[in-house]
């Protein structure tokens, strides 16, 4: 009757097995570390870079434990933080010959102290979150509407150009705010203004009006393409922030989108408010020139001669060195967009670019007036500028839309996009919170945290086993499972946790014993029924579920809700709450019956069960006099 498939038993042991590797890695604590991350948006962090800290490590002499390759950096992981010092010299030495113009960042840093082989499972710590290990916060606030009427002074140069070539007469367009205004002396301009925007501009509706003599056409940004350009913005500034916090060697920024309009980063370990508001705020600008391809600038490219009168020499992404014209064609300000692709003939992996109205009216005379030459895009950041790419103009370029292909793979492609969209910010942003939290009050909380869940968990599991018994015991087993399946979940995720994180593990620990007492006395009740031991224990599992299921869902659904709509501390009470009502479920009801089946199923003859006084009723209690 209480027996458990053996299958049923290897869900148990597996997932006990799974939970115990992803919860080790948060008891080793961390290690001293050194991490090297990318100081310029031209410059990649890969297998080449480790391979060079290798071997600065390798000549000064120092062992690491471990060499780690991240997407966005290298991090070395040491025994002693005097090795850290001298690990630091020795690759700052060695990546960073001018100290004047970094191109990497080496900062000192905290890594996990769990062994390479749960490393090499993937098992990882959970993040701390700001509260936990102090940092700096920043919430920002992105002007939309700056951002949408960027989007309509792009539109109506698109447009002013657009009615030129197609020879429409017109007497004037204005912007309006985030409006277009275009004014027509006749039906017949007006219709063939109203055919042009229909099929050359699919992101705008039109709306028309006689004044006088005339007509105006008004033309809006579609709210479906507004709420794009808005998402655009947002991402692209997302990205840019992120580019820009590399410098500071902060090894888990946090920077998420809050709502529809801000963006909240989080810098744990970063103590330098002045620091951090500077890299939040700095600026890099995009140039166009034209390439200088004389003997003179080749001779100075290759380092055999001066740089030529009027010319500058930059640096390309594989060190080539390109002198170029100082005269600048373009900026940043006349490029709206920058997607990767390929070539419609080639199929090569290409750059298509978008330019407003001006930037395409230079554009198209510029080129036309140097096919064959080498025209060069540059990024500056700091007053430092580098050549992001310097392709050969083939032909005349006309109606603002340019593509850059020719050696490049597809990862160049959408890397160049992603600098060319985001040298500089598409939407300005505003500090409107800020506070710093320092490591001291983040050790104290942690410890504070810590106690709360231990004592918590101490004093529930000693009274389960008190009121009880045997039972109780198999409670508070089920509830150390739930904590460790818990934990490690949180780890798998690699989520952060935080002060409310740790505050809803606690109410976690409350809420997942509950259930246990739904079962426990719903087995008391069938006893005092007069059921059999082994009927009493089938009852009240069975009987008991459905009630847990329901508290659990109700529950779990205003879990959502606060992931859904909360923000910041409330989301990351949020998440802890439904991963662990989610594993409540399966330890209080599935381990716990496993534990009960495996010690009692066996026993064929059972007269009675370890659960505590069964307070009966009366014998008479339910007789009622008859008449």
């Amino acid at each position: 009757m209480n027996r458990y498939p053996v299958w049923k038993y290897a869900i148990i042991v597996i997932a006990l097995l799974v939970g115990a590797i992803y919860t080790l890695p948060n008891f080793f604590g961390e290690a001293p570390a050194v991490q090297v991350s990318s100081a310029k948006a031209t410059v990649k962090v890969d297998s080449a870079t480790r391979t060079r800290v290798e071997q600065a490590l390798a000549a000064a002499g120092i062992r690491p434990e471990a060499i780690t390759l991240d997407p966005n950096s290298v991090k070395v992981r040491l025994d002693s933080t005097d090795a850290q010092l001298k690990a630091k010299d020795a690759i700052q030495k060695a990546l960073i010959p001018d100290p004047g113009d970094p191109t990497y960042i080496v900062a000192l840093n905290l890594l996990s102290g769990s062994p390479q082989w749960l490393t090499a499972l993937h098992a990882f710590p959970m993040y701390l979150g700001l509260d936990l290990r102090g940092g700096v916060h920043f919430m920002l606030q992105v002007d939309m509407q700056a951002a949408l009427t960027k989007k309509a002074e792009s539109l109506a140069g698109d447009l002013r150009s657009m009615l030129r070539e197609k020879n429409i007469r017109h007497g004037g367009i204005t912007r309006n705010g985030q409006t277009v205004e275009v004014r027509l002396r006749d039906q017949q301009m007006l219709q063939q203004t109203r055919a042009l925007v229909a099929d050359q501009f699919p992101d705008l509706q039109v709306a028309e009006a006689a004044e006088g003599s005339e007509f105006k056409l008004t033309a809006t940004i579609k709210p479906e393409a507004a709420r794009k350009v808005q998402e655009q913005a947002l991402r692209q500034n997302m990205v840019t922030l992120h580019n820009r916090i590399n410098e500071l060697g902060v090894a888990e920024p946090v920077i998420q989108q809050q709502g529809l309009d801000r963006i909240v980063v989080q810098l744990p370990g970063v103590q330098d408010t002045a620091k951090a508001k500077d890299i939040l705020g700095r600026t890099a600008t995009l140039e166009v020139r034209m390439v200088d391809e004389s003997a003179e600038a080749r001779a100075a490219e290759v380092g055999t001669g001066p740089v030529p009168f009027g010319d500058e020499k930059y640096m390309e992404r594989s060190g080539q060195a390109v002198v170029v014209r100082k005269q600048v064609i373009l900026t940043g300000d006349n490029l709206t967009d920058a997607q990767p692709g390929f070539d419609n003939q080639t199929q090569e992996a290409a750059v298509h670019l978008t330019l407003d109205a001006k930037g395409a009216r230079i554009f198209k005379d510029i080129t036309r007036e140097n096919v064959g030459k080498r025209m060069a895009i540059l990024l500056f950041e700091k007053g430092k500028g580098e050549v992001v790419t310097a392709p050969v103009i083939r032909s005349e370029i006309a109606g603002g839309r340019v593509q850059i292909s020719g050696r490049m793979t597809t990862v160049e492609a959408n890397d160049t996009a992603l600098l060319l969209r985001a040298g500089s910010l598409a939407a300005p942003m505003e500090i409107i919170e800020e506070y710093t939290i320092g490591p001291t009050l983040g050790k104290d909380n942690i410890t504070k945290g810590f106690h709360s869940v231990a004592w918590g968990f101490a004093v529930i599991c000693a009274f389960m086993t008190v009121y009880y018994m045997l039972f109780g015991l198999f409670s508070a087993l089920a509830l150390g499972v739930n904590l460790l399946l818990l934990v490690a979940v949180l780890s798998m995720l690699q989520a952060t946790l935080t002060l409310p994180g740790m505050a809803a593990m606690a109410l976690a620990l409350g809420m997942a014993i509950d259930s246990n007492v739904l079962i426990n006395e719903r087995v008391r009740e069938e006893l005092r029924n007069g059921a059999s031991a082994q009927a009493a224990i089938t009852a009240g599992y069975e009987r008991a579920w459905s009630t847990i299921f329901d508290s659990n869902i109700t529950t779990l659904i205003a879990g959502l809700a606060l992931l859904a709509f909360g923000s910041g501390p409330v989301r990351g009470f949020a998440v802890v709450h439904c991963i662990g009502i989610l594993t409540s479920m399966f330890s209080a009801v599935f381990f716990s019956r496993g534990l009960v089946n495996l010690w009692y199923g066996r026993k064929k003859k059972l007269k009675t069960v370890s659960i505590g006084t069964v307070w009966r009723p009366p014998a008479d209690a339910a007789i009622t006099k008859a008449e």
